[in-house]
């Protein structure tokens, strides 16, 4: 069961369903990261001591979602299993409480289902198989390789917007320009007033996929984390196969914009760990175990030296 429970009051206010619920696309291959990920889902290589989805499950929690499907894929049981009671381990730790607790967190951030997704065609595909855990009711989807620091979120304001506009809410971050071809980028026009209380809210009117600096729209690019009404799935059954053959999920909220659904985005500023690849993945270990009350300065000064000192053991000159 959720930690936090949804707030009711954006529904008495609008008529609408605030989403309760969340999808988290998991069932890649992760080649970027093989060897390691023949046998250990990316979504569970730790960051310090916590796998990936689980930094991911509390950040849905924190913003009042207690209901969590993972897409999953061959292979992948473990990722359910980290949520799963372990009453052998709990006896072992029952002298240990401060990872007694640590263990059962887990056990108590959400309820975990789970859909198999037979073959990976596309990100569109994949959020397509939630819809008979979903139904018609908006949801929120988490791509499995990006978080949020939980001082800074960015879900509850997400889920606030689309209760208000019952549209298509997505989440942008700014990037350099010369790397919008790394991103979806966005092309946006000012949001309506009534909305910016929310926080800085724009109104989407277009995508454009990984275009070059020459071609982009804006700075703004797409970061992995949706919140979708119901009827995105009658929209994904209409999409046909886009870019590398797969079913986009952009392709089918674009459909819907074109259709008439708002789209807005909330620009985010706080900080974005992605573990996608190797390189960011390695960011981010660094940074949340820099920033740990328990190892932080500790670490640091190991950093400090350690970068202050040639590969031969010597100093850096």
């Amino acid at each position: 069961m959720s930690e936090h429970s949804a707030n009711p009051s954006t529904a008495a206010a609008t008529g609408r369903p605030r989403a309760v619920k969340a999808v988290i696309p998991a069932a890649g291959l992760a080649t970027r990261f093989l060897p390691a990920t023949k046998a250990v889902p990316k979504e569970l290589l730790p960051v310090v001591d916590r796998p990936v989805l689980q930094y991911i499950v509390e950040e849905a929690a924190q913003a009042g979602i207690g209901d969590v499907l993972l897409i999953t894929g061959r292979g992948k049981t473990s990722m359910v299993d980290h949520f799963d009671r372990r009453p052998d381990l709990e006896e072992r730790l029952a002298q240990k409480p401060d990872l007694l607790a640590a263990v059962k967190r887990t056990e108590e951030l959400a309820a975990i289902y789970t859909c198999r997704q037979p073959e990976q065609l596309g990100l569109g595909h994949a959020v397509g198989y939630a819809e008979s855990h979903v139904g018609d009711q908006p949801f929120a989807v988490l791509l499995g390789d990006e978080f949020v620091k939980p001082s800074e979120p960015l879900l509850p304001a997400m889920l606030e917007l689309q209760a208000r506009t019952g549209g298509v809410v997505l989440a942008f971050f700014e990037v350099d320009p010369a790397e919008t071809k790394r991103y979806g980028i966005a092309s946006v026009e000012p949001a309506e007033s009534e909305l910016t209380d929310i926080g800085e809210v724009v109104k989407v009117t277009g995508m454009v996929e990984k275009p070059t600096p020459e071609e982009a729209p804006s700075n703004l690019a797409v970061l992995g984390r949706y919140v979708l009404p119901g009827k995105i799935f009658d929209a994904i059954r209409r999409t046909p196969p886009g870019s590398g053959g797969e079913i986009q999920l952009t392709d089918a909220m674009e459909l819907l914009r074109t259709e008439g659904t708002p789209v807005h985005a909330i620009v985010y500023r706080g900080t974005r760990y992605d573990t996608g690849m190797p390189l960011g993945y390695l960011q981010t270990v660094v940074q949340i175990a820099a920033e740990r009350e328990d190892l932080g300065t500790e670490f640091r000064k190991w950093l400090t030296d350690f970068v202050n000192t040639d590969a031969s053991g010597g100093p850096n000159t």
